[in-house]
């Protein structure tokens, strides 16, 4: 059985970094897609990056440049490093493994 495990969420004042972890287990992940998505309140779901096997990553036009998702294999993590953060970063962040398996979510706000 997938397990998802998040951390890294909190809160944080504009300008600042945050680092989410979302360590898998229960199965062999270093052929999928491993990601990132957000929801803010009233708002869908959203990419935020993804992540391929090779590591190449796709980000979204809001974060490209702040933004930074890696993956280390030998622990079946995935992070996302998240740099000169602003208020509308405010959302829940969820990790995502292919083909559809989800983390629980972990919060982060940014104040101005």
């Amino acid at each position: 059985q997938v397990q998802l495990v998040e951390s890294g969420g909190g809160l944080v004042q504009a300008g600042g970094s945050l680092r989410l972890s979302c360590a898998a287990s229960g199965g062999i992940f270093s052929l999928r897609f491993m990601g990132w998505y957000r929801q803010a309140p009233g708002k869908q779901r959203e990419l935020v990056a993804t992540i391929y096997s090779g590591g190449s990553a796709i980000y979204a036009d809001s974060v490209r440049g702040r933004f930074t998702i890696s993956r280390d294999n030998a622990k079946n993590t995935v992070y996302l490093q998240m740099n000169s953060l602003k208020p509308e970063d405010t959302a829940v962040y969820y990790c995502n493994v292919s083909p559809n398996y989800w983390g629980q979510g972990t919060q982060v706000t940014v104040s101005s």
